[in-house]
């Protein structure tokens, strides 16, 4: 006996005729999103107004001096533009100062002085590297695969993809793909 999947949209309930026509969309933030990030799936057609309907958006951080922590401010690139009178921020922004990256690059780290990542911790799980992956970080990565997907893009690192076969099968992740119906590419 053989068995069907039916998909539908996420968004509007539409019957997938063809695997090929869903794309995967994660969201980050809403303010109806509670306990980080999720993925839905919708229908290419009915995602084609988000590029018109996308923001130009600047997030700044401001370090006020009798705060411990800085605060994240995200605004339109427009209404940021109009704080800067003396010049156009094009300019200002030329001429500003360079901020040091948050995660050091192991590039400037002397090859004698590196320190050994361990990749069976949540800090550094799921980064791309060479080798073997552990039983430990695979089992970090099925167990925390949203919260690590959401510092590798905050780190501007590839995130691990449900879809990607050899991720799946790098970090054992097939029930989880399984269980969220992705089909492996």
């Amino acid at each position: 006996m053989g068995q069907k999947i039916i998909r539908f949209s996420d968004l509007t309930g539409k019957h997938v005729e063809n695997d090929g026509d869903l794309v995967r969309v994660v969201v980050r933030q809403h303010p109806d999103l509670e306990g980080g990030p999720v993925e839905i799936e919708a229908l290419a057609e009915e995602l084609a107004p988000v590029e018109e309907l996308a923001l130009d958006l600047v997030t700044i951080e401001l370090h006020f001096p009798d705060a411990e922590e800085p605060e994240t401010v995200v605004l339109e690139a427009e209404a940021f533009d109009r704080l800067a009178s003396a010049a156009p921020m094009a300019d200002v922004l030329r001429g500003a100062k360079r901020v040091a990256r948050t995660v050091p690059s192991q590039a400037a780290v002397p090859t004698g002085a590196r320190e050994r990542v361990n990749y069976a911790s949540l800090e550094h799980a799921g980064r791309p590297h060479k080798g073997r992956t552990t039983d430990a970080e695979k089992q970090l990565v099925q167990q925390h695969l949203d919260e690590i997907n959401a510092r590798l893009v905050a780190e501007g690192t590839r995130t691990i993809d449900l879809g990607n076969a050899e991720h799946v099968a790098r970090y054992g992740l097939e029930a989880l793909a399984h269980e969220r119906g992705t089909t492996l590419g």
